[in-house]
């Protein structure tokens, strides 16, 4: 799992971030949802790593990145807050541009990323996820059933953390199991990351205090930028057998977000790099061949996918 990635600690201005990194060519950053940590991308990122400097980063508050303790306004944990570290990582690695995928809340840092740095992101593409105004914006009470964490997490400290904090690793299987098709995609030992990196009461504080910025501060940047687009290229990839794409139109979604935007359904539920890494794979390589196509190192037979 990801045993030939580089593991080091980038130190950005304020935390430092959890990453490992394979391969060689253009920068291409993989960013983590809730409850996991960079293990998940362990599927897909090897094969990545025959044609891109492939970066795999634990989001700040989650597995061995740094953790801030938080502060009233969610200003530690906003996803302005959580790009700014990201962009900064690639800096250090010699990246001024590259591409970012985001699955989860690592799609709503892209999101975030590529209005903020504009400049800096090449291509975009997020995993299973609306744009987080758009969720609160049209919340009913189907959404608030589905999304339920959404509103547990964010309430005022320390009520979700004590109560995650009795079992997390309950807390963690339920949320697995509840948002996939079959617990099985989860191997061994990406289960063992995330169980381990769960079971941190900074974890399960820095968790809350994300997604308190997601209903706070995150949504006052939203606002502020409504009438800004995404200009770089944007695939939404989204599970069949999900929330996001069984009520809503995703791709009419995002293109109100940004000018440029493709994407398709993948024969999963929410965690399409576990549940489907063949079609995740062969799904962002067709997008990211869109830019390059003729840049060396490419191979004509990919090489396989982890199951």
């Amino acid at each position: 799992m990801l045993s030939f990635f580089r593991k080091a600690t980038v130190s950005t201005a304020e935390v430092p971030i959890s990453v490992r990194v394979a391969g060689s060519g253009p920068g291409l950053l993989l960013l983590h949802g809730f409850p996991q940590t960079g293990a998940m991308w362990h599927r897909i990122a090897p094969a990545l790593s025959t044609d891109y400097t492939v970066v795999v980063a634990d989001l700040r508050g989650y597995g061995a990145s740094g953790k801030p303790d938080g502060k009233p306004g969610g200003e530690l944990y906003s996803k302005r807050a959580m790009a700014q570290d990201m962009v900064e990582v690639m800096e250090a690695l010699g990246f001024g541009t590259f591409t970012v995928v985001g699955h989860d809340r690592g799609g709503r840092v892209a999101h975030r990323m590529a209005l903020d740095h504009a400049e800096r992101i090449e291509q975009v593409a997020v995993l299973d996820i609306l744009p987080t105004h758009t969720v609160f914006r049209n919340a009913n009470s189907d959404l608030a059933r589905s999304y339920y964490h959404w509103f547990f997490l964010s309430q005022p400290y320390d009520l979700p953390e004590r109560m995650i904090g009795a079992d997390p690793e309950f807390y963690l299987r339920w949320c697995l199991r509840s948002w996939s098709t079959d617990m099985q995609a989860f191997s061994q030992p990406a289960l063992d990351e995330y169980i381990a990196a769960f079971s941190d009461p900074a974890t399960i504080h820095a968790a809350c205090e994300d997604y308190r910025a997601g209903a706070g501060i995150d949504l006052e940047h939203d606002e502020a930028d409504l009438d800004q687009k995404i200009t770089a290229p944007l695939l939404a990839l989204w599970g069949e057998h999900g929330y996001v794409g069984r009520k809503h139109d995703v791709v009419a979604e995002w293109q109100k977000k940004a000018e440029d935007v493709r994407g398709e359904a993948l024969p999963s539920a929410h965690f399409l790099p576990e549940e489907a890494p063949v079609e995740t794979y062969a799904a962002l390589r067709r997008f990211l061949t869109l830019k390059g196509a003729e840049m060396p190192g490419r191979h004509d037979k990919e090489p396989p996918v982890s199951r």
